[in-house]
């Protein structure tokens, strides 16, 4: 957490000061240092505190903000000021500037844009790539086709990925007609993503956490739609606007896509700094992974984040070889996960992940390791087993049963 911002912000106007913080304590990559309801007394609370970034609210009066503007950057030069008005009046953004501010933004500040002015003050104070390794890790699980095992992959490694207390996991599930995280995981949620999709400008980041549904393992889940006509009510833009806040406030997300690989599948693979493509040794898989590929190196930027991920090694082993499959693929398989069906079943079942409910299987310490290499961190650990538990019956209750009328 060593390239975390460090942020004092003045504003006299109580509400919007208040607003402002609700939006920044949500963020893991920004530690409110100190807050001042006064001017006059902001240069003395820099100075004292030394936060990386000063954040100055004009609107209670322009002309002494910007005095002070100047005075923190005569004072406190390593101090970036981050200016913030409801005014977008050009002559009022020229005197911000040339009075020594880093960044402007207006009031009400869009989530994007916030994320953007402090990316590029932790550019400047911390470097290139040291940024981009601080900023939430974004891993997009694929498959080739149906019934490879992305969603039980990806619902897997979020789990093992929440285990670790120092990190803050999220799971969003983009199958938006079938996906079935939430059976996965034995939740029924009081939101869904439609609900945070049509919302997303209004929210915060405590209300973003309050709408996600949290799992005993750490992870939160962003669940499908529970109505099939709903998938249409969340478009590309809108699923652009939801990573985006959800990026700020989680160290990891995980992306559950669908096999349609509509727009917001488009979306999801072009934000992501990871993504896994799933596929089994058969034949089906190896043509459309090389379509896939084929398709995906004509969009700048995807095709070079994808690592290929072989499940269910051991299935029909000798028909299809490794050597085989990496000729006709033309790239390295990056992580194999062995076949063990009864296991899986399960805990899909019982809605436990495996890492609670089988933590010393063959496959639970195959997606530990693969975890590892992903985020390049050597201790992740798995919980205790909990066989007792089981999720079953709970998913079954609301299916009518045989004597029902």
């Amino acid at each position: 957490m060593s390239n975390v911002l460090r942020l004092a912000i003045v504003d006299p106007n109580d509400g919007t000061r208040e607003s402002l913080k609700n939006m920044l304590l949500g963020m893991d990559i920004i530690w409110l240092e100190a807050e001042c309801s006064r001017y006059e007394f902001f240069s003395d609370v820099v100075a004292q505190t030394h936060p990386d970034i000063g954040l100055i609210v004009l609107d209670a009066n322009p002309d002494k903000a910007i005095d002070l503007v100047a005075s923190v950057g005569e004072s406190s030069p390593e101090c970036a000021i981050l200016v913030v008005s409801s005014s977008g009046d050009g002559n009022l953004i020229l005197r911000a500037m040339r009075a020594g501010a880093k960044e402007f933004l207006t009031q009400p500040i869009r989530i994007e844009d916030l994320l953007n002015a402090l990316g590029r003050i932790s550019e400047r104070r911390f470097g290139r790539s040291e940024h981009k390794s601080r900023g939430s890790q974004i891993i997009a699980v694929a498959g080739v086709a149906g019934g490879v095992g992305t969603t039980s992959i990806a619902v897997n490694l979020g789990c093992v990925l929440a285990g670790k207390d120092s990190n803050t996991v999220a799971l969003i599930d983009l199958d938006l007609c079938l996906g079935d995280a939430d059976v996965q995981l034995d939740t029924i949620p009081d939101y869904t993503l439609v609900d945070v999709a049509q919302n997303v400008t209004r929210l915060d980041f405590a209300l973003l956490k309050r709408s996600l549904t949290k799992h005993s393992s750490g992870l939160f889940l962003l669940p499908r739609p529970v109505q099939l006509q709903d998938a249409s009510l969340i478009s590309a833009t809108d699923m652009q606007r939801v990573i985006g806040l959800m990026k700020a406030s989680f160290s990891h997300l995980v992306l559950d896509l669908s096999k349609s690989y509509s727009p917001i599948d488009m979306i999801a693979l072009e934000m992501a700094t990871e993504i896994l493509l799933v596929l089994q040794l058969d034949l089906p898989c190896l043509r459309n992974v090389v379509r896939l590929m084929s398709s995906l190196d004509e969009i700048g930027g995807i095709s070079d984040k994808v690592r290929i991920v072989v499940n269910r090694v051991g299935l029909d082993s000798g028909q299809i070889t490794f050597k085989k499959a990496q000729e006709t693929i033309g790239r390295d398989i990056f992580w194999q996960l062995p076949n063990d069906y009864r296991t899986m079943v399960e805990v899909r079942n019982n809605g436990v992940p495996l890492a609670e409910q089988a933590p010393k299987a063959a496959i639970t310490q195959s997606i530990v390791a693969m975890a590892e290499a992903i985020v390049g961190d050597d201790n992740l650990l798995v919980k205790p087993a909990n066989p007792g538990r089981s999720g079953l019956g709970r998913y079954l209750s609301f299916i009518p049963g045989r004597d029902e009328k």
